[in-house]
């Protein structure tokens, strides 16, 4: 088979390779997979960069979720039969004609989804019902404020947010971006710089009661000059670079709670919530309440190009890579 290849650690993310890779048997509690699409997410880039919490062996391939076919099943799997269609969180190995995955990873398909926006929904979504739902506690009424809102896991919080109940506001780079952000439903769409009066404006004053922060840097600075008191602000990522720091007394003369969230790790702390989390959005997406946005679609030998559309922020929702 054909895999994307990482043999070394490196900035420049270009010396990824497409090899000819040998295949393997499921051992025990295992699945192969045809892998039919994997979304690209920002640690498949951290990883190769050597920048990411989870460091896998070297060589490895990049793809850490994905949807696909079952081939074959290892011994004492019960859950799947080949043929069967499935999703799941790889961790890596998604960047590739076929994946290994252990039975626990993978769920069937949610009915009505496509490879493409299987493969694009878990990560994303997951993220944004950990945050909104679990860490957050949301209630319909109160004012969201989502930045980075057309990527993966803003869209994500978009989507919740607005099917939860929530006034949205969300924030994006470009005039494209913003266009996107307002025919999506989001109540009010702003830059991503000096939004602070606006967001005030727009809540008579109190200031948003929750903001989801996967940018980081001046984007937090400025959030938290407008978040309401008792409101919660969720420290998703830092794609702008810059990890930010707050003095103690700003949450408490404020009153906001600063929460930090990374859904597979909760899930992995919790595992019966985790397992309810994952119900929760497949659910969702059945319903059609989840709607990921596949803005691209690449071939394997392009998956480079598909993680560099995600580095220089061009990407509107989710890009794919379809070995």
């Amino acid at each position: 088979m054909k895999a994307l290849v990482c043999r070394a650690i490196a900035e420049d993310i270009s010396t990824v390779r497409v090899e000819d890779c040998p295949t393997r048997d499921p051992g025990p509690g295992e699945v192969r997979l045809r892998v039919r699409a994997a979304s690209v997410n920002f640690p498949d880039i951290l990883m190769i960069q050597g920048k990411y919490q989870h460091k896998p062996p070297l060589p490895f391939t990049p793809g850490m979720e994905g949807a696909g076919e079952v081939i074959a099943v290892g011994a004492g799997v019960t859950r799947f039969r080949p043929g069967d269609r499935v999703v799941g969180g790889l961790r890596t190995g998604g960047f590739a004609e076929e994946a290994i995955a252990a039975e626990g990873a993978l769920r069937a398909m949610p009915k009505g989804m496509d490879f493409d926006a299987a493969a694009a929904f878990q990560a994303a979504y997951l993220t944004a019902y950990v945050a909104l739902v679990r860490r957050a506690a949301i209630a319909t009424g109160e004012t969201l404020l989502v930045h980075g809102a057309a990527g993966g896991v803003g869209l994500a919080a978009v989507d919740l947010g607005l099917a939860f109940g929530a006034k949205v506001i969300a924030t994006a780079s470009s005039d494209e971006k913003r266009a996107f952000l307002t025919a999506r439903g989001a109540h009010l769409v702003l830059p991503p710089a000096g939004f602070r009066e606006a967001v005030k404006a727009f809540t008579g004053g109190l200031g948003a009661d929750v903001i989801y922060d996967p940018v980081g840097g001046d984007v937090f600075d400025e959030s938290v000059r407008c978040i309401a008191f008792d409101g919660r602000l969720l420290v998703i990522g830092f794609t702008s670079g810059r990890i930010p720091q707050i003095g103690a007394n700003i949450p408490l003369i404020k009153g906001f709670s600063l929460m930090g969230v990374r859904a597979g790790e909760y899930g992995r702390r919790f595992p019966e919530r985790g397992r309810e989390n994952l119900e929760a959005i497949d659910r969702l997406a059945e319903e059609g309440v989840i709607r990921p946005h596949v803005c691209a679609r690449f071939a394997l030998d392009e998956a480079v190009e598909a993680m560099r559309m995600l580095q220089e922020r061009k990407a509107i929702g989710k890009v794919v890579v379809t070995p």
